[in-house]
């Protein structure tokens, strides 16, 4: 490493990466799109919609193209004995999927045109994604740090896995949205950082209010940088007028009929009101903008006080869990939700292989902190390093915030990366060079303690015949060869799982009793009540739904669950093979994974 040649080739490529980091962005997209599509290729051509939302919107997208009005997004064919179940989306999400539709149709036939849709329509924000990690990293470390960046990206399953084919659903957008706001932050120039960060929080809370939390530590980190620093009234000015500007356009433009009640879950008046109450009051402290910082913090705390008042006052419903769900569905439901519950409940690999990165994120934005604790960007790398810290806290509550976490933690990663590195490659002994850089790169990237489990294998447990049929029947269920069998019977209302309801509408001209989906909560209640009821229960509940069918998945999880729970249960007494007069068996053939009845009303 000491000859000429050796140093300078790499200070060749190291300045055409700097110079040219757009097209590496662009590069690293289409790699990163070629190989998703090689990983999910099998799920694109049997449209495996492998997640209850991405069914769910698939059928959202079919419903406006086939005329259902913009603003109406109720799911029709969910409970349509009760007028629909409600949904509490935006059409946003639904633009781009509806587009490649269109666009497939002219040169494919309609369902390859679905198929080309679903493959694609997930990949595109991650271009957005990437491009707000790069601009994060060159701004706050140096101008190739990028590279580790994305290195600490591709070790991001849970961050990955939600741009990823037939994933069509919106926390992918919403990771990307996250990305731009924390390349807002890091923005030297205060304006646009500002409008960057107003209009990704304007339009992730127009799709949904999943990160509303991340989002919302943004906002006051805009406050406290100016609380710091009384040239950043130009970077709070312009996140006052952009986010509260945004949040009524994202209004006006996609809330939905359901919407635009007092609702605590979407972006509603609730929510809009407290964004223009606090774009008013933070564009006036901007404009006033004092001069001593002990006045600037008093004054940006009681603007503060007051939006939190007002919210209080106005919406004091919404100051409990956002879903509103009743005692009931929380009990039977809500509570249940696998990824609701916090990483502790996980298997300790889980536990692993999510927090790792998480953590050799924290550890490289508390490196960057030390490291520039003189310098002018200290305040925005503290900024992201606490929402980094809350997202990693919010694992400890629940599971779902993985993507989020580990997508805070690839630039403090690079942090490590970046900034050690070199100092490894001055280091006069090659076998430090190589070695230090190696440990230094799996650490610095999370890749550690993942790549440490190889060492501890699985102790191999004897399968019972029990785990054998529930990884048969969650396989075997939702595919399209399942699911034909019950497509070939007359159109109906068919009761089964809460779980299976959006597949079933999503590749059947059936409708279902409803989806996973808390607005759908006295749906949810009757199904969970019938399947653990009495007989006689099940037969009252699935008659006020008025269905047609009743269809389960024998051994199923949620089946599982109900045996489990309810031994002597209506559902345990069907697998056990229990006949009732008013159910007429339905013959799906001997390979069928599921078993379905006509009821007889």
């Amino acid at each position: 490493m000491s000859g000429g040649k050796e140093v300078r080739v790499p200070e060749r490529l190291l300045a055409w990466v700097e110079r040219n980091w757009r097209w590496v962005v662009l590069i690293t997209w289409l790699a990163a799109c070629a190989v998703f599509t090689w990983q999910r290729w099998g799920s694109i051509q049997s449209f495996g919609l492998g997640d209850t939302d991405d069914n769910l919107r698939i059928a959202q997208v079919r419903a406006w193209m086939n005329g259902q009005g913009w603003y109406d997004l109720r799911q029709y064919r969910f409970d349509p004995a009760f007028g629909g179940a409600n949904i509490h989306w935006s059409r946003i999400v639904d633009l781009p999927i509806a587009g490649l539709i269109l666009l497939g149709r002219l040169f494919m036939s309609g369902a390859d045109a679905e198929k080309m849709a679903v493959a694609v329509a997930p990949m595109l924000p991650y271009v957005v994604l990437l491009a707000g990690i790069a601009m994060t990293a060159r701004r706050l470390i140096s101008p190739a740090a990028f590279v580790p960046a994305f290195l600490a990206l591709y070790l991001a399953g849970a961050t990955n896995g939600m741009f990823m084919p037939t994933r069509i659903d919106h926390h992918g957008w919403q990771l990307a949205l996250l990305a731009m706001a924390m390349s807002g932050i890091a923005d030297p120039d205060r304006r646009r950082g500002g409008l960057t960060v107003g209009v990704a929080t304007a339009i992730s809370l127009s799709i949904g209010l999943e990160m509303l939390i991340y989002l919302a530590l943004a906002g006051v980190a805009q406050v406290l940088m100016w609380v710091a620093d009384p040239r950043e009234r130009e970077r709070l000015g312009a996140y006052a007028v952009s986010v509260a500007g945004g949040c009524a356009a994202g209004f006006l433009l996609f809330a939905s009929y359901a919407n635009r009640a007092p609702v605590c879950d979407a972006l509603s008046p609730v929510w809009l009101s407290d964004a223009l109450l606090g774009g008013a009051l933070l564009w006036l402290l901007a404009w006033r903008t004092p001069q001593r910082w002990t006045v600037r913090l008093a004054i940006a705390a009681a603007a503060g006080l007051v939006i939190a008042g007002f919210h209080a006052l106005a919406w004091p419903h919404c100051l409990s869990r956002l879903e509103g769900v009743s005692p009931e569905v929380e009990r039977l439901w809500l509570n249940n939700v696998r990824e609701a519950r916090p990483i502790t409940q996980h298997a300790w690999r889980t536990q692993v292989t999510i927090l790792s990165l998480p953590v050799a994120g924290l550890l490289g934005w508390a490196w960057l902190l030390w490291l520039r604790r003189c310098d002018e960007r200290l305040p925005k790398i503290l900024a992201l390093a606490v929402i980094a810290a809350a997202a990693f806290g919010l694992l400890f509550w629940q599971t779902r915030a993985g993507p989020a976490a580990q997508l805070l933690g690839v630039v403090g990663c690079a942090g490590l990366i970046a900034t050690l590195l070199p100092r490894l490659w001055n280091a006069k002994n090659s076998l430090v060079v190589v070695l230090g850089s190696s440990a230094l790169v799996l650490v610095g990237s999370g890749a550690a303690a993942p790549a440490a489990l190889s060492f501890f294998p699985e102790k191999a447990s004897k399968q019972t015949e029990a785990s054998r049929l529930n990884n048969r029947a969650n396989r075997l269920c939702p595919t399209m060869w399942a699911m034909r069998p019950v497509a070939r019977q007359p159109k109906g209302m068919v009761f089964t799982f809460i779980d299976l309801g959006p597949r079933l509408i999503a590749v059947t001209h059936h409708d279902a009793l409803g989806g996973p989906y808390h607005r759908n909560g006295q749906a949810i209640a009757d199904s969970m009540n019938a399947f653990r009821g009495s007989p006689e229960l099940a037969r009252a509940l699935i008659t006020k739904h008025r269905s047609d069918y009743l269809l389960v998945c024998p051994h199923m999880n949620q089946a599982t669950i109900f045996v489990a729970r309810t031994p002597k249960g209506f559902y345990a007494q069907l697998e056990k093979g229990a006949s009732f007069p008013w159910l007429q068996p339905i013959d799906l053939g001997k390979d069928s994974p599921f078993k379905m009845w006509r009821v007889i009303r």
